[in-house]
This record gives structure tokens, C-alpha cells and sequence, in this order.
């Protein structure tokens, strides 16, 4: 599969989720303080997102 999500640890020392497609970051969420809680994003993101609404703004 080209795309996943990986989890991996900021400078900060918090848990974030990245969506890669063919090995390149296309959108990470925010620095979480436990793992838990970076799989509950991608849960959320996984649920919702494929409805979710396109807004154009270029026009």
C-alpha cells in the first residue's frame, strides 16, 4: 500500500501522526503527550474523513 499513517516522536518528545503517501508526509496532526491519544487521532481521521466537506477557496 502506498499511503499509511506512522507515529512517530517530535523534537518535543510528544507522539504525532503522519499520513505518508509513497514515502512523503501529506499531513501530520498536532504533538500529543501519549501514543493513546496519537491512534485516537488517526481513529478520528479514519472515521471522519471521508466525508468530509472540500471548501474552495480559490475562487
Amino acid at each position: 500500500m502506498a499511503h499509511k499513517f506512522l507515529i512517530k516522536k517530535n523534537k518535543a518528545g510528544e507522539f504525532v501522526a503522519y499520513f505518508t503517501y509513497n514515502g512523503e508526509s501529506i499531513f501530520w496532526t498536532e504533538g500529543y503527550a501519549s501514543k493513546a491519544s496519537a491512534k485516537n487521532a488517526i481513529d478520528s481521521i479514519k472515521k471522519n474523513g471521508p466525508d468530509a466537506e472540500v471548501d474552495d477557496q480559490t475562487d
